[in-house]
């Protein structure tokens, strides 16, 4: 290790204890739970908070639609990390801390289509009609991501059309699983689930014009039992240095 990166981790580690108060802080376990859609970056940066603080985090992954069930069905997590929306919902609920929703990053629409199939043009929002009306079969999630294609396609006016050989499966279900199985041709879902996904061939993101962007946001539990050290989980998940993990999968930090 170098002199330079030897500081570096020095100084995010005394950051993280003064974040408590001051002293050496008692190793605490924080019990996340969040959406598929972040998990790789989310992943890899609790990974480098415990080696950092000395916390242990005990993760959990799901949908957003199905994680917003379970913390509604009384389920305990510190820190709850699923798109906005559902978060500001579990808060009205009192299920999530009032004044805990801290945005981490956001997410657009991708495309993919199994491995060895032709590419279709996705680089209009005509050239996604076409592509969609092509295709064998559809999948996309029944996430955030999912709501907003079944939108999509009633605006294009093709929600008929398709109707017969869409697939959506249940909330945390992976596309690019699907794609990869055979189960179904061209997929959409967040981009960060496609990305680097294994048996498919990202295609890009919707265009502009036809692009819908999530806010993945993390929220406290209003009995979160290692509250303090969740607090500063969280800063860690929003501060500069975290901003390249949540980049290299296709998200912005924010």
């Amino acid at each position: 290790m170098s002199f330079k990166t030897t500081v570096a981790f020095v100084a995010q580690v005394l950051a993280i204890v003064i974040g408590f108060g001051g002293g050496l802080a008692k190793a605490d376990e924080i019990r996340v739970i969040a959406a598929n859609a972040s998990k790789d970056a989310i992943g890899e940066l609790m990974a480098g908070f415990e080696k950092a603080s000395g916390h242990k985090v005990v993760a959990s992954w799901g949908g957003t639609d199905g994680i917003e069930r379970r913390i509604g069905g009384g389920e305990v997590f510190d820190v709850v990390i699923i798109a906005a929306p559902n978060i500001d919902k579990l808060i009205a609920q009192g299920k999530l801390a009032s004044g805990s929703r801290t945005n981490i990053a956001r997410s657009g629409v991708g495309i993919a289509v199994r491995s060895g199939l032709p590419k279709p043009d996705i680089s209009t929002a005509e050239a996604v009609k076409a592509a969609v009306l092509q295709a064998r079969s559809v999948a996309y999630s029944s996430g955030p991501s999912g709501h907003y294609i079944v939108d999509l396609f009633t605006r294009m006016g093709i929600a008929e059309q398709v109707k017969g050989k869409v697939r959506q499966p249940p909330s945390g279900s992976q596309i690019a699983e699907l794609l990869a199985r055979g189960e179904a041709d061209l997929g959409f879902q967040q981009i960060s689930e496609l990305l680097h996904a294994a048996g498919v061939d990202y295609l890009g993101p919707l265009p502009a014009e036809i692009q819908n962007v999530t806010i993945y946001a993390a929220g406290l539990h209003a009995a979160a039992p290692s509250a303090e050290a969740a607090r500063v989980l969280v800063r860690h998940l929003t501060s500069p240095d975290s901003a390249a993990s949540i980049r290299k999968v296709g998200m912005e930090p924010g």
